[in-house]
């Protein structure tokens, strides 16, 4: 099997680093705390495997959170009305 490609979260504006350490110190959703600390280790340089291996994951799907990250941006994750429960959704989530 080939090896995927390494994916890496875009720049962070000051505002959405923020938003995903409050994420990371606040939530109580295994899920949203998942899904902040990968983009967070992916924004200081991880790749996907070792984020991913941070939580226990499998790197396939921190590269899906950080693809739906750079397109979807972190407001989504904290918006009301973004989904049932406001979350970014990975493609086949």
């Amino acid at each position: 099997m080939a090896r995927q490609p390494e994916v890496f979260v875009r720049s962070l504006e000051p505002e959405e680093a923020q938003r995903l350490v409050k994420i990371t110190r606040t939530t109580r959703d295994r899920v949203r705390l998942r899904r902040a600390g990968i983009v967070l280790a992916s924004a200081r340089g991880r790749s996907a495997s070792e984020a991913a291996g941070m939580f226990a994951m499998k790197p396939q799907y921190a590269r899906e959170v950080i693809h739906a990250f750079n397109e979807q941006g972190s407001r989504r994750w904290t918006q009301n009305g973004a989904g049932a429960d406001g979350e970014v959704r990975p493609p086949g989530s």
